[in-house]
Protein backbone atom coordinates (compact mmCIF):
# COMPACT_ATOMS: atom_id res chain seq x y z
CA UNK A 1 0.00 0.00 0.00
CA UNK A 2 1.01 3.53 -0.75
CA UNK A 3 1.29 6.54 1.16
CA UNK A 4 2.34 10.30 -0.15
CA UNK A 5 5.42 10.79 -1.91
CA UNK A 6 8.56 12.01 -0.58
CA UNK A 7 11.51 14.26 -2.39
CA UNK A 8 14.36 14.49 -1.57
CA UNK A 9 16.80 17.46 -1.33
CA UNK A 10 20.18 17.67 -4.10
CA UNK A 11 23.49 18.81 -3.09
CA UNK A 12 22.62 21.98 -5.11
CA UNK A 13 19.68 22.57 -2.85
CA UNK A 14 21.01 21.55 0.46
CA UNK A 15 21.77 24.68 2.70
CA UNK A 16 24.45 24.41 5.58
CA UNK A 17 21.95 24.49 8.64
CA UNK A 18 19.29 22.60 7.59
CA UNK A 19 17.95 20.25 9.53
CA UNK A 20 15.43 17.42 9.96
CA UNK A 21 14.24 14.85 12.39
CA UNK A 22 11.98 11.87 13.43
CA UNK A 23 10.88 10.35 16.56
CA UNK A 24 10.44 6.36 17.42
CA UNK A 25 9.20 4.78 20.55
CA UNK A 26 11.86 1.65 21.34
CA UNK A 27 10.28 -1.81 21.64
CA UNK A 28 10.68 -5.18 22.55
CA UNK A 29 9.90 -6.55 18.90
CA UNK A 30 12.39 -4.09 17.88
CA UNK A 31 15.24 -5.78 19.87
CA UNK A 32 13.86 -9.56 18.80
CA UNK A 33 14.16 -8.09 15.03
CA UNK A 34 17.70 -6.65 15.62
CA UNK A 35 18.95 -10.27 17.11
CA UNK A 36 16.94 -11.72 14.57
CA UNK A 37 19.07 -9.35 11.44
CA UNK A 38 22.13 -9.14 12.96
CA UNK A 39 22.78 -11.69 14.80
CA UNK A 40 23.62 -10.44 18.16
CA UNK A 41 21.95 -12.59 21.41
CA UNK A 42 23.52 -10.67 24.04
CA UNK A 43 21.26 -11.69 26.97
CA UNK A 44 21.31 -7.82 28.16
CA UNK A 45 20.06 -6.66 24.65
CA UNK A 46 16.78 -9.02 25.10
CA UNK A 47 13.24 -9.01 26.79
CA UNK A 48 14.51 -12.02 28.45
CA UNK A 49 18.13 -10.87 29.21
CA UNK A 50 19.36 -10.87 32.90
CA UNK A 51 20.79 -7.42 33.84
CA UNK A 52 20.25 -6.40 37.09
CA UNK A 53 20.42 -2.44 36.01
CA UNK A 54 17.50 -2.96 33.42
CA UNK A 55 15.13 -2.98 36.18
CA UNK A 56 13.15 -5.56 33.97
CA UNK A 57 13.93 -3.62 30.69
CA UNK A 58 16.82 -4.82 28.23
CA UNK A 59 19.49 -2.46 27.05
CA UNK A 60 18.81 -1.17 23.37
CA UNK A 61 21.84 -2.42 21.44
CA UNK A 62 24.06 0.58 20.76
CA UNK A 63 24.08 0.05 16.60
CA UNK A 64 20.36 -0.18 16.98
CA UNK A 65 20.11 3.32 17.90
CA UNK A 66 22.67 4.75 15.85
CA UNK A 67 20.98 3.06 12.44
CA UNK A 68 18.34 5.32 13.24
CA UNK A 69 19.96 8.10 12.03
CA UNK A 70 20.18 6.26 8.54
CA UNK A 71 16.13 6.75 8.10
CA UNK A 72 16.67 10.31 8.84
CA UNK A 73 19.23 10.70 6.37
CA UNK A 74 18.05 8.25 3.62
CA UNK A 75 13.73 9.27 3.83
CA UNK A 76 14.22 12.84 5.16
CA UNK A 77 17.43 15.00 4.45
CA UNK A 78 18.94 14.91 2.04
CA UNK A 79 16.35 11.94 1.90
CA UNK A 80 16.11 9.46 -1.40
CA UNK A 81 19.36 8.53 -3.06
CA UNK A 82 21.64 9.70 -0.59
CA UNK A 83 24.53 7.42 0.10
CA UNK A 84 26.57 6.91 3.37
CA UNK A 85 30.60 7.15 3.27
CA UNK A 86 31.34 7.17 7.04
CA UNK A 87 29.58 7.89 10.12
CA UNK A 88 30.81 8.46 14.07
CA UNK A 89 29.35 7.67 17.23
CA UNK A 90 29.95 8.72 20.59
CA UNK A 91 27.06 6.42 23.31
CA UNK A 92 26.53 9.03 25.97
CA UNK A 93 23.88 7.22 27.79
CA UNK A 94 21.67 3.82 27.43
CA UNK A 95 18.50 3.58 25.94
CA UNK A 96 15.70 0.82 27.31
CA UNK A 97 12.45 -0.64 25.98
CA UNK A 98 9.79 2.51 26.47
CA UNK A 99 12.22 5.08 25.72
CA UNK A 100 10.73 7.96 23.48
CA UNK A 101 13.58 9.09 21.09
CA UNK A 102 14.04 12.33 18.90
CA UNK A 103 16.35 11.78 15.87
CA UNK A 104 18.25 14.59 14.70
CA UNK A 105 20.50 15.42 11.34
CA UNK A 106 21.75 19.02 10.56
CA UNK A 107 23.86 19.33 8.02
CA UNK A 108 27.02 21.26 9.57
CA UNK A 109 29.38 21.82 5.77
CA UNK A 110 29.25 21.03 2.00
CA UNK A 111 32.12 19.67 0.31
CA UNK A 112 33.10 18.64 -2.73
CA UNK A 113 30.58 17.57 -4.39
CA UNK A 114 28.51 15.51 -3.70
CA UNK A 115 29.35 15.49 -0.08
CA UNK A 116 28.09 17.05 2.96
CA UNK A 117 28.70 16.72 6.18
CA UNK A 118 26.03 16.27 8.96
CA UNK A 119 25.84 16.26 12.79
CA UNK A 120 23.73 13.16 14.09
CA UNK A 121 22.39 13.35 17.35
CA UNK A 122 19.48 10.88 18.86
CA UNK A 123 18.04 12.53 22.43
CA UNK A 124 15.36 11.35 24.67
CA UNK A 125 11.89 12.76 24.84
CA UNK A 126 13.03 14.96 27.97
CA UNK A 127 16.34 16.17 25.75
CA UNK A 128 19.06 14.21 27.55
CA UNK A 129 21.47 13.07 25.26
CA UNK A 130 21.87 9.84 24.34
CA UNK A 131 24.06 9.28 21.10
CA UNK A 132 26.09 12.22 18.95
CA UNK A 133 28.01 11.68 15.77
CA UNK A 134 29.16 12.96 12.13
CA UNK A 135 27.85 11.63 9.55
CA UNK A 136 29.51 11.72 5.43
CA UNK A 137 27.05 11.43 2.74
CA UNK A 138 27.32 11.67 -0.69
CA UNK A 139 23.67 13.60 -1.45
CA UNK A 140 21.68 12.86 -4.72
CA UNK A 141 22.74 15.38 -7.78
CA UNK A 142 19.03 14.44 -8.84
CA UNK A 143 15.51 15.07 -7.93
CA UNK A 144 14.10 12.34 -6.81
CA UNK A 145 10.42 12.19 -5.79
CA UNK A 146 9.41 8.46 -5.13
CA UNK A 147 5.86 7.02 -3.02
CA UNK A 148 6.18 5.91 0.31
CA UNK A 149 5.74 2.42 0.96
CA UNK A 150 4.91 0.42 3.72
CA UNK A 151 6.91 -2.19 5.12
CA UNK A 152 5.43 -6.03 4.43
CA UNK A 153 4.03 -6.91 7.98
CA UNK A 154 7.12 -9.18 9.68
CA UNK A 155 4.67 -11.54 13.02
CA UNK A 156 6.90 -12.07 15.90
CA UNK A 157 4.92 -14.67 18.11
CA UNK A 158 5.89 -11.98 21.48
CA UNK A 159 3.14 -13.72 23.43
CA UNK A 160 3.26 -16.61 25.38
CA UNK A 161 -0.33 -17.64 26.00
CA UNK A 162 0.41 -21.43 27.58
CA UNK A 163 2.49 -20.56 30.50
CA UNK A 164 -0.11 -18.90 32.42
CA UNK A 165 -2.33 -21.96 32.00
CA UNK A 166 0.34 -24.54 33.01
CA UNK A 167 1.35 -22.23 35.87
CA UNK A 168 -1.98 -22.24 37.20
CA UNK A 169 -2.12 -25.75 36.79
CA UNK A 170 0.74 -26.72 38.54
CA UNK A 171 -0.50 -25.09 41.74
CA UNK A 172 -3.17 -27.60 41.70
CA UNK A 173 -2.98 -31.33 43.24
CA UNK A 174 -1.31 -33.73 40.94
CA UNK A 175 -3.82 -35.33 38.70
CA UNK A 176 -4.01 -39.33 38.55
CA UNK A 177 -4.03 -40.24 34.79
CA UNK A 178 -4.38 -43.19 33.18
CA UNK A 179 -1.87 -42.86 30.44
CA UNK A 180 -2.69 -45.04 27.29
CA UNK A 181 0.22 -46.68 25.04
CA UNK A 182 3.41 -44.32 26.08
CA UNK A 183 5.37 -46.78 24.30
CA UNK A 184 7.03 -43.59 22.21
CA UNK A 185 9.46 -41.23 22.41
CA UNK A 186 6.52 -38.50 21.95
CA UNK A 187 4.25 -40.13 24.41
CA UNK A 188 6.07 -41.41 27.19
CA UNK A 189 8.24 -38.28 26.99
CA UNK A 190 5.26 -36.03 27.07
CA UNK A 191 4.25 -38.10 29.99
CA UNK A 192 7.26 -38.17 31.79
CA UNK A 193 7.52 -34.36 31.65
CA UNK A 194 3.82 -33.95 32.44
CA UNK A 195 4.84 -35.52 35.96
CA UNK A 196 7.83 -33.71 36.30
CA UNK A 197 5.96 -30.58 36.55
CA UNK A 198 3.72 -31.68 38.81
CA UNK A 199 0.57 -32.37 36.17
CA UNK A 200 -0.32 -35.79 37.05
CA UNK A 201 0.58 -39.09 38.44
CA UNK A 202 0.44 -41.46 35.85
CA UNK A 203 -0.26 -45.26 35.17
CA UNK A 204 1.40 -46.68 32.93
CA UNK A 205 -1.32 -48.89 30.63
CA UNK A 206 0.12 -51.03 27.82
CA UNK A 207 2.74 -53.03 26.54
CA UNK A 208 5.38 -53.33 29.18
CA UNK A 209 8.54 -54.25 26.80
CA UNK A 210 7.77 -51.99 24.47
CA UNK A 211 7.20 -48.86 27.64
CA UNK A 212 10.40 -50.50 28.78
CA UNK A 213 12.28 -50.27 25.66
CA UNK A 214 10.63 -46.52 24.92
CA UNK A 215 12.33 -45.24 28.36
CA UNK A 216 15.41 -46.61 28.07
CA UNK A 217 15.69 -44.84 24.47
CA UNK A 218 14.69 -41.40 26.15
CA UNK A 219 17.35 -42.62 29.41
CA UNK A 220 14.44 -42.06 31.75
CA UNK A 221 13.42 -43.96 34.74
CA UNK A 222 9.97 -44.84 35.03
CA UNK A 223 10.33 -47.21 38.20
CA UNK A 224 8.88 -44.74 39.93
CA UNK A 225 5.33 -44.92 38.05
CA UNK A 226 2.96 -48.05 38.34
CA UNK A 227 2.50 -50.12 35.70
CA UNK A 228 -0.34 -52.36 33.74
CA UNK A 229 0.94 -54.79 30.89
CA UNK A 230 -1.87 -55.06 28.81
CA UNK A 231 -0.68 -55.76 24.73
CA UNK A 232 -4.28 -55.07 23.60
CA UNK A 233 -5.14 -51.24 23.14
CA UNK A 234 -9.24 -52.43 23.63
CA UNK A 235 -8.16 -54.08 26.82
CA UNK A 236 -5.97 -50.98 27.60
CA UNK A 237 -8.51 -49.19 26.94
CA UNK A 238 -11.15 -51.12 29.64
CA UNK A 239 -8.67 -50.76 32.33
CA UNK A 240 -8.49 -46.90 32.29
CA UNK A 241 -11.96 -46.98 32.20
CA UNK A 242 -12.11 -49.56 35.14
CA UNK A 243 -9.46 -47.03 36.66
CA UNK A 244 -11.54 -44.16 36.93
CA UNK A 245 -14.62 -46.04 38.20
CA UNK A 246 -12.81 -46.88 40.34
CA UNK A 247 -11.37 -43.93 41.39
CA UNK A 248 -7.84 -44.35 40.86
CA UNK A 249 -7.71 -41.79 38.27
CA UNK A 250 -9.25 -38.71 37.48
CA UNK A 251 -8.23 -38.72 33.38
CA UNK A 252 -7.25 -39.97 30.60
CA UNK A 253 -4.63 -39.59 28.41
CA UNK A 254 -4.10 -41.10 24.36
CA UNK A 255 -0.93 -42.30 23.80
CA UNK A 256 0.86 -44.15 21.18
CA UNK A 257 -2.65 -46.07 20.37
CA UNK A 258 -5.94 -45.49 18.22
CA UNK A 259 -8.17 -42.87 19.39
CA UNK A 260 -11.10 -45.82 18.76
CA UNK A 261 -10.72 -48.52 21.00
CA UNK A 262 -10.20 -45.84 24.18
CA UNK A 263 -13.85 -43.83 22.67
CA UNK A 264 -15.41 -47.28 22.37
CA UNK A 265 -14.28 -47.96 25.80
CA UNK A 266 -15.37 -44.49 27.29
CA UNK A 267 -19.00 -44.56 25.48
CA UNK A 268 -20.18 -48.23 26.64
CA UNK A 269 -23.29 -47.74 28.00
CA UNK A 270 -22.47 -49.80 30.76
CA UNK A 271 -19.36 -49.42 32.59
CA UNK A 272 -18.47 -46.62 30.34
CA UNK A 273 -17.68 -42.70 31.28
CA UNK A 274 -20.99 -41.40 29.79
CA UNK A 275 -22.61 -38.57 31.09
CA UNK A 276 -25.68 -36.61 29.81
CA UNK A 277 -23.93 -34.82 27.46
CA UNK A 278 -22.25 -35.11 24.16
CA UNK A 279 -18.54 -35.88 24.32
CA UNK A 280 -16.41 -33.41 21.86
CA UNK A 281 -12.93 -32.11 21.38
CA UNK A 282 -11.24 -29.16 21.37
CA UNK A 283 -8.08 -27.80 20.22
CA UNK A 284 -7.00 -25.01 22.39
CA UNK A 285 -4.03 -23.00 20.40
CA UNK A 286 -1.47 -19.80 20.96
CA UNK A 287 -1.47 -18.22 17.46
CA UNK A 288 1.28 -16.03 16.60
CA UNK A 289 -1.06 -13.50 15.46
CA UNK A 290 -3.66 -13.37 18.05
CA UNK A 291 -3.39 -11.66 21.50
CA UNK A 292 -5.45 -14.47 23.45
CA UNK A 293 -6.04 -18.10 23.03
CA UNK A 294 -7.91 -19.54 20.30
CA UNK A 295 -10.68 -22.81 20.86
CA UNK A 296 -11.25 -24.68 17.60
CA UNK A 297 -14.00 -27.29 18.39
CA UNK A 298 -15.14 -30.03 17.43
CA UNK A 299 -12.36 -31.27 15.67
CA UNK A 300 -11.82 -35.05 16.11
CA UNK A 301 -14.88 -36.75 18.03
CA UNK A 302 -18.26 -35.63 16.23
CA UNK A 303 -17.61 -36.07 12.48
CA UNK A 304 -20.83 -34.20 11.23
CA UNK A 305 -23.08 -33.20 14.54
CA UNK A 306 -26.57 -32.20 14.31
CA UNK A 307 -28.47 -29.35 15.98
CA UNK A 308 -28.96 -31.01 19.09
CA UNK A 309 -24.88 -32.25 18.86
CA UNK A 310 -24.03 -28.65 18.06
CA UNK A 311 -25.82 -27.80 21.12
CA UNK A 312 -23.48 -29.84 23.60
CA UNK A 313 -20.26 -28.91 21.44
CA UNK A 314 -20.90 -25.06 22.15
CA UNK A 315 -21.68 -25.51 26.03
CA UNK A 316 -18.59 -27.72 25.93
CA UNK A 317 -16.50 -24.80 24.38
CA UNK A 318 -17.66 -22.07 26.73
CA UNK A 319 -16.93 -24.47 29.81
CA UNK A 320 -13.23 -24.95 28.78
CA UNK A 321 -12.76 -21.43 27.74
CA UNK A 322 -13.94 -20.21 30.99
CA UNK A 323 -11.93 -23.03 32.96
CA UNK A 324 -9.23 -21.22 31.33
CA UNK A 325 -10.06 -18.14 32.58
CA UNK A 326 -12.12 -16.03 29.94
CA UNK A 327 -15.11 -15.48 31.81
CA UNK A 328 -17.66 -14.57 29.42
CA UNK A 329 -15.81 -16.33 26.07
CA UNK A 330 -16.99 -15.18 22.59
CA UNK A 331 -19.07 -17.86 20.51
CA UNK A 332 -18.32 -17.89 16.85
CA UNK A 333 -20.87 -20.24 14.57
CA UNK A 334 -19.05 -20.85 11.76
CA UNK A 335 -20.43 -21.41 7.76
CA UNK A 336 -19.12 -20.19 4.37
CA UNK A 337 -21.38 -17.09 5.06
CA UNK A 338 -22.55 -14.95 7.61
CA UNK A 339 -26.35 -14.80 6.81
CA UNK A 340 -28.32 -17.52 6.64
CA UNK A 341 -29.19 -19.01 3.78
CA UNK A 342 -31.52 -22.21 3.89
CA UNK A 343 -29.03 -24.18 0.76
CA UNK A 344 -26.26 -23.91 3.56
CA UNK A 345 -27.51 -25.67 6.80
CA UNK A 346 -24.59 -25.17 8.47
CA UNK A 347 -25.96 -21.15 8.75
CA UNK A 348 -29.03 -22.82 10.03
CA UNK A 349 -27.64 -24.56 13.04
CA UNK A 350 -25.49 -21.45 13.54
CA UNK A 351 -28.74 -18.82 13.90
CA UNK A 352 -30.85 -21.44 16.21
CA UNK A 353 -27.47 -21.72 18.18
CA UNK A 354 -27.11 -18.03 18.34
CA UNK A 355 -31.13 -17.45 19.81
CA UNK A 356 -30.41 -20.49 22.29
CA UNK A 357 -27.81 -18.38 23.62
CA UNK A 358 -29.80 -15.70 24.14
CA UNK A 359 -32.77 -17.68 25.30
CA UNK A 360 -30.36 -19.08 27.69
CA UNK A 361 -30.49 -23.05 26.29
CA UNK A 362 -26.59 -22.38 26.14
CA UNK A 363 -24.97 -20.67 29.45
CA UNK A 364 -21.53 -18.86 30.03
CA UNK A 365 -20.91 -17.26 26.97
CA UNK A 366 -22.03 -14.88 24.47
CA UNK A 367 -22.81 -16.77 20.87
CA UNK A 368 -23.34 -15.48 17.11
CA UNK A 369 -23.77 -16.68 14.04
CA UNK A 370 -23.61 -17.75 11.47
CA UNK A 371 -19.97 -16.33 10.63
CA UNK A 372 -17.72 -16.14 8.07
CA UNK A 373 -14.27 -16.84 9.49
CA UNK A 374 -13.23 -13.74 8.09
CA UNK A 375 -15.45 -11.52 10.19
CA UNK A 376 -15.30 -13.88 13.17
CA UNK A 377 -11.78 -13.01 13.54
CA UNK A 378 -11.02 -9.12 12.34
CA UNK A 379 -12.85 -6.04 13.60
CA UNK A 380 -12.12 -4.82 10.06
CA UNK A 381 -14.01 -7.15 7.72
CA UNK A 382 -16.87 -7.35 10.35
CA UNK A 383 -17.46 -3.74 9.69
CA UNK A 384 -16.88 -3.73 6.37
CA UNK A 385 -19.53 -6.30 5.81
CA UNK A 386 -21.82 -4.11 8.22
CA UNK A 387 -21.92 -7.14 10.81
CA UNK A 388 -22.60 -5.06 14.55
CA UNK A 389 -21.95 -8.02 16.74
CA UNK A 390 -20.59 -8.46 20.43
CA UNK A 391 -18.50 -11.67 19.02
CA UNK A 392 -18.06 -10.25 15.13
CA UNK A 393 -13.98 -9.71 15.02
CA UNK A 394 -13.32 -11.15 18.68
CA UNK A 395 -14.49 -14.75 18.42
CA UNK A 396 -12.29 -16.57 21.16
CA UNK A 397 -13.93 -20.14 20.61
CA UNK A 398 -15.02 -21.31 17.10
CA UNK A 399 -17.65 -24.18 16.26
CA UNK A 400 -16.86 -25.26 13.22
CA UNK A 401 -19.72 -26.89 10.75
CA UNK A 402 -18.01 -30.51 11.40
CA UNK A 403 -15.04 -32.82 11.53
CA UNK A 404 -13.27 -32.06 8.66
CA UNK A 405 -13.26 -28.33 8.83
CA UNK A 406 -12.14 -27.76 12.11
CA UNK A 407 -9.40 -30.06 11.88
CA UNK A 408 -8.29 -28.65 8.80
CA UNK A 409 -8.63 -25.44 9.93
CA UNK A 410 -6.40 -26.25 13.53
CA UNK A 411 -3.79 -28.25 11.48
CA UNK A 412 -3.69 -25.05 9.15
CA UNK A 413 -2.67 -22.97 11.94
CA UNK A 414 -0.43 -25.25 13.38
CA UNK A 415 1.41 -26.48 10.29
CA UNK A 416 0.90 -23.03 8.16
CA UNK A 417 0.60 -20.43 11.06
CA UNK A 418 3.17 -22.01 13.61
CA UNK A 419 0.48 -22.02 16.30
CA UNK A 420 1.22 -24.20 19.50
CA UNK A 421 -1.75 -26.78 20.06
CA UNK A 422 -2.99 -28.85 22.65
CA UNK A 423 -6.02 -30.69 22.69
CA UNK A 424 -8.89 -32.02 25.44
CA UNK A 425 -11.62 -34.12 24.96
CA UNK A 426 -14.67 -33.18 27.57
CA UNK A 427 -18.29 -34.12 28.51
CA UNK A 428 -17.55 -37.44 29.76
CA UNK A 429 -17.47 -37.90 33.63
CA UNK A 430 -13.47 -36.99 33.53
CA UNK A 431 -11.27 -35.36 30.91
CA UNK A 432 -9.92 -36.99 28.17
CA UNK A 433 -5.92 -35.45 27.04
CA UNK A 434 -6.66 -36.30 23.07
CA UNK A 435 -3.20 -35.16 21.25
CA UNK A 436 -1.88 -36.35 17.80
CA UNK A 437 0.52 -39.42 17.91
CA UNK A 438 2.80 -36.79 15.91
CA UNK A 439 2.09 -34.41 18.86
CA UNK A 440 5.61 -33.02 20.84
CA UNK A 441 5.93 -33.36 24.81
CA UNK A 442 5.04 -29.66 24.88
CA UNK A 443 1.72 -30.10 23.48
CA UNK A 444 1.09 -32.96 25.84
CA UNK A 445 2.21 -30.84 28.99
CA UNK A 446 -0.14 -28.50 27.88
CA UNK A 447 -2.96 -30.88 27.20
CA UNK A 448 -2.28 -32.17 30.77
CA UNK A 449 -2.91 -28.39 32.24
CA UNK A 450 -6.22 -28.23 30.36
CA UNK A 451 -7.16 -31.32 32.03
CA UNK A 452 -6.40 -29.61 35.68
CA UNK A 453 -8.23 -26.67 34.73
CA UNK A 454 -11.30 -28.39 33.23
CA UNK A 455 -11.26 -30.18 36.81
CA UNK A 456 -10.64 -27.73 39.16
CA UNK A 457 -13.20 -25.55 37.41
CA UNK A 458 -15.85 -28.32 37.29
CA UNK A 459 -15.59 -29.00 40.87
CA UNK A 460 -15.52 -25.41 42.17
CA UNK A 461 -17.23 -23.04 39.22
CA UNK A 462 -14.11 -20.80 39.35
CA UNK A 463 -10.93 -20.61 37.07
CA UNK A 464 -7.70 -21.30 38.77
CA UNK A 465 -5.82 -19.21 35.84
CA UNK A 466 -6.81 -15.07 34.99
CA UNK A 467 -5.77 -14.40 31.44
CA UNK A 468 -5.30 -10.79 30.36
CA UNK A 469 -8.78 -10.30 28.86
CA UNK A 470 -6.76 -8.04 26.17
CA UNK A 471 -10.15 -7.65 23.30
CA UNK A 472 -12.28 -6.13 26.26
CA UNK A 473 -9.54 -4.13 27.27
CA UNK A 474 -9.62 -2.64 23.79
CA UNK A 475 -13.03 -1.98 23.77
Amino acid sequence: MKGSSVRNTTWDELEVGASAFLERTCTAQDMYLFAHVSGNLNPITLPSGDDPGAKGEPVAPSLWVGSLVSAVLGNLLPGPGSVYRAQSFNFVERVRVGSRLRIEVKCIEKREKPLALFETTVREADGHLVVQGIAEVDAPLTTIVTEAHNLPTIILDDHEHFAPLIAAAKRLPPLPTAVLGPDDRHALGGTVLSAEEGLIVPILIGDGGRIRAAAKDLGVDIGRFEMIDVGDDREASKRAVDLVNTGRAAAIMKGNVGAGPMLAAVMKRDGGLRTGRKLSHAFVLDVPTLEQLLFITDCAINIAPDLSTKVDIVQNGIDLARACGIETPRVGVLSAVETVNPNIPSTLDAAALSKMAERGQIKGGIVDGPLAMDNAMDVTAARTKGITSLVAGRAEVLIVPNLESGNMLAKELTFVARAESAGLVVGARVPIILTSRADNDRARLVSCALAQLYIHWSRTGRSACALPDVSRAAE
